[in-house]
């Protein structure tokens, strides 16, 4: 009989998944999920994301009798799934999402709908769920089951901890508890899976725990430049090499999300702003444009990507370091969720993490320490010299076995290694001796013989193994300490805030040790320039290149290695080809720049590669990196200019654009001229076409080429003051301006 029940399950979950959502099959453990789920488990979810976790909830509450409740924590995701819904359905009721932004004729619509039987899923957000009126309201319906998204908001060991989410569990119970429960999250730690399963007293629930592997995914760690305008064109000269991929760029503040959008826009990349101070409509209207490929980027807070439906993202930057592993794995996981191209780069500074620790200092002693072990975890991330997907799984309690995943930056460019089978001995006796109580920065100093004021205090200076290690680096002792826990020698104890416990593993390898190589860790206070180098771009070289060139490239060298009778790759590497495919070299001097190019090369063989590399650039048009300058506006704190500068390439009216800001035409010429002036291209052909006829255009631009002076009264003086209007000739030199002035 219950074999019965289970077929039927799964003849009514299939016939669902192909009619509903137009899947021939489902994705992973997609089905067991379901499954359990329907035949009334309470069911704990782990899924990457991508992974297909919403249409584990969603499948299920369509099929089943009553109404599913949705807890999440974003607006924008509640919409974004009721719309999905309706449209996938054609039922305007099947769905709905209760929260503040709806109106009384709206919310009484809800009630309706909810109250008749029609509606199959409700979005509530937490604060929504615990109003007594909604309470009231839930109590009176058929509830089929709760679906708890991004569950991770329950823990304070959690990057993204909502005091709120505590209280669904209570409110639950109010209501109805006799359902079964799915809570689902794409990033959970063990300490943070047993804050969620504890904190919804889910004692019995079937427990799926996908791999957080994500294989297309390209990580790369880049050292942040002080000079801001550097890091601005790193990204663009990034963005320029991706033209016509979809990214998003997480900042960390809004003030920094709304100037680099300034900067990406002023210098002709379509880009928008998202984060928590723009108004719901905006914010709503920025990612739908996102969404529908209107504009190429996105810059964010972490504001924006929970829930986001967008396969296609193909790179994820990171301005500024995530204050956690798991913010830095949710926000990267934005990229290649149709299991495409995904590159994730991040800037990485000391300086960052200092201001970040800075701000702690404020903070509740347990709050503190929880979000301090966030950090440590963020930095030895970063400055790792492993494999970045080694450690990311590792963190997530899964073990990734393979030596190179050969798609992270340290992976494709591994330093080289030591043997450190006698240094991971001494290593494991300190963590021993010191009685297993302290963090890894802890055991490093003492190691290292650093006498600091808790070495002191501890009196850990007085043993035997204190100083031990002085003679190797600190990136050294780091790299072990990290490979110790990769090896599962030591565990850290979260419980007890990152504190390393010998495992039997690190006893056994005490007891006969065997030989490990170990990468010394990256230093941030080296030379930047020096570090710049060694972490160019390194996404697939010809990829990034331009393979048109490099083909003419490959036909001079091979010609002149004909002719010298020489293998093609004593004249030039492939990698040189490729770097010029890149950084389009023109003269001599810039030719000496290139990787495997010396001062002998370029002179022996330069000019006929100088010669096709010029030719080319002017027969495609091509903005080279050397002459990318990155544009900013005058008066950051207005939005004024960037407004105009949106408007003019909407190719709104002038005197509508001066309308909208409380201006006079006048004014607006006024502030066009100040943007021109400061090198941004501003394109007034099409208000121009309409305004001045093309005869009058050629006579004031004649004049504007042989005058020595822009004077506006002496030009019109040449015109003719009678003939001419003074908007007219400003109107022209504004277009003069761009076309011969930048």
């Amino acid at each position: 009989m219950e074999s019965c029940e289970s077929n039927k399950i799964q003849r009514e979950i299939n016939s669902a998944l192909k009619n509903l959502f137009g899947f021939d099959k489902f994705k992973g453990n997609q089905q067991q999920i379901i499954e359990k789920l329907l035949e009334g488990n309470d069911v704990f979810v782990i899924k990457p994301t991508g992974g297909g976790k919403s249409l584990c909830y969603q499948l299920p509450a369509l099929i089943s009798e009553g109404t599913a409740i949705v807890i999440s924590p974003l607006i924008s995701l509640m919409k974004n799934q009721v719309d999905f819904l309706k449209s996938m359905t054609m039922d305007p009721s099947v769905a709905h999402f209760l929260n503040s932004t709806l109106n009384k004729q709206e919310i009484l619509q809800v009630k309706n709908d909810l109250t008749s039987g029609k509606t199959k899923l409700l979005y509530v957000a937490p604060e929504s769920l615990t109003k007594q009126e909604n309470v009231d309201l839930l109590k009176t319906i058929k509830i089929s089951f709760y679906a708890i998204d991004e569950a991770h908001c329950i823990s304070e060991w959690g990057h993204d901890f909502r005091p709120e989410y505590r209280r669904i569990r209570p409110i639950i119970d109010a209501i109805d508890a006799n359902v079964p429960l799915i809570a689902l999250t794409a990033t959970a730690t063990p300490k943070v899976q047993q804050d969620i399963l504890k904190t919804l007293e889910m004692n019995d629930a079937k427990i799926f725990i996908s791999s957080f592997n994500r294989t297309n995914l390209y990580y790369e760690i880049r050292l942040k430049p002080k000079d801001e305008k550097q890091l601005n064109k790193e990204i663009i000269k990034f963005i320029n090499q991706n033209r016509g991929k979809s990214g998003i760029i997480y900042c960390l503040s809004r003030k920094k999300v709304e100037e680099l959008t300034e900067t990406l826009v002023i210098n002709g990349i379509k880009a928008l702003p998202y984060h928590a101070g723009l108004e719901s409509a905006v914010r709503a209207a920025n990612q739908d444009m996102f969404i529908k490929e209107d504009v190429e980027v996105i810059v964010a807070t972490i504001a924006f990507g929970m829930g986001i439906d967008k396969p296609d993202v193909r790179y994820v930057i990171h301005y500024d370091m995530p204050k956690s592993l798991e913010g830095y794995y949710q926000e990267t996981g934005r990229a290649g969720r149709d299991e495409g191209e995904g590159q994730c780069i991040a800037f990485y500074s000391e300086r960052d993490m200092e201001k970040l620790e800075k701000f702690l200092n404020d903070k509740p002693v347990s709050e503190r320490e929880i979000t301090q072990q966030l950090i440590d975890e963020t930095i030895s991330y970063a400055e790792t010299s492993q494999c970045r997907r080694k450690l990311l799984l590792k963190y997530f309690g899964e073990d990734y076995t393979e030596e190179n995943c050969g798609n992270c930056d340290n992976c494709l460019h591994p330093k080289p290694q030591v043997d450190a089978k006698e240094e991971i001995v001494d290593f494991l006796e300190v963590v021993e001796q010191t009685k297993q109580q302290y963090k890894s920065n802890y055991l490093i100093d003492v190691v290292m013989g650093e006498l600091t004021p808790n070495v002191k205090t501890n009196r850990h200076h007085k043993m035997e193994c204190f100083g031990i290690g002085k003679e190797k680096p600190i990136t050294f002792w780091k790299a072990v300490s990290k490979v110790c826990v990769l090896k599962d020698f030591l565990r850290k104890d979260i419980e007890r805030y990152g504190e390393l416990k010998l495992t039997q593993k690190g006893l056994e390898f005490k007891e006969k040790p065997y030989s490990i190589n170990v990468s010394y860790d990256r230093d941030f206070s080296e030379n930047e320039d020096e570090f710049a180098e060694e972490f160019a771009p390194i996404s697939s070289a010809e990829s990034s290149s331009d393979p048109e060139l490099y083909n003419i490239l490959k036909s001079i060298r091979k010609r002149i290695a004909e002719k010298e009778k020489l293998p093609p790759y004593v004249i030039f590497e492939d990698r040189s080809l490729i770097d010029m495919c890149i950084q389009y070299p023109i003269k001599e001097d810039e030719l000496k720049n290139i990787t495997g190019v010396g001062a002998s090369k370029a002179k022996k063989y330069g000019d006929e590669f100088l010669e096709a590399i010029k030719a080319y650039v002017e027969a495609k048009d091509i903005t080279r990196p050397q002459d990318l300058v990155i544009k900013s506006l005058i008066n950051k704190s207005s939005g004024l200019k960037y407004f105009i500068i949106r408007s003019i390439d909407k190719k709104m009216a002038l005197e509508d654009i001066a309308i909208s800001k409380n201006m006079e035409v006048d004014e607006l010429l006024t502030e066009i001229e100040s943007i021109v002036s400061s090198g941004t291209k501003i394109d007034l052909s099409y208000c121009i076409d309409d305004y001045i006829d093309s005869y009058r255009q050629d006579e004031i631009n004649e004049v504007l080429r042989e005058m020595e002076t822009d004077d506006i009264d002496e030009v019109l003086e040449e015109l003719g003051e009678d003939e001419y209007t003074r908007e007219e000739v400003r109107l022209m030199r504004i277009q003069f301006l761009t076309k011969y002035g930048q």
